[in-house]
């Protein structure tokens, strides 16, 4: 039996849920996080940090029995995805597994020149 990864779930949500399939990812604003929840238990996190015109994404985990099915890179297109329709900030993957993302997606390269 796998743990979960966190459920420290705020009860109240600060800015944006949305859907991605069955899951829901909802941006943490204030724990500076990303979460991919499914059935409420959370099995994602995306932490991240705000500096200046920057966020940097520093760390992202999936649990470990979800690992190999390609929902990390999912969880990382759609909290990009977000960051790009909600926000202007340059995007700084810190999280080596962000950054070897992009660079297998060039499409979303932009995002860290912007």
């Amino acid at each position: 039996m796998t743990a979960p990864i966190d459920r420290s779930v705020p009860s109240e949500v600060t800015a944006g849920t949305f859907y991605a399939g069955t899951m829901r990812i909802e941006n943490q604003v204030d724990a500076e996080r990303y979460v991919l929840l499914e059935d409420d238990a959370v099995i994602g996190v995306a932490d991240y940090e705000i500096v200046d015109d920057q966020i940097r994404i520093i760390h992202v985990e999936v649990q470990p029995a979800r690992r190999g099915s390609g929902l990390g890179g999912a969880f990382v297109q759609q909290v990009l995805d977000d960051v790009t329709a909600t926000t202007d900030y340059r995007v700084v993957p810190a999280c080596p597994f962000v950054a070897h993302w992009l660079r297998e997606h060039p499409d979303y390269a932009e995002l860290t020149r912007r």
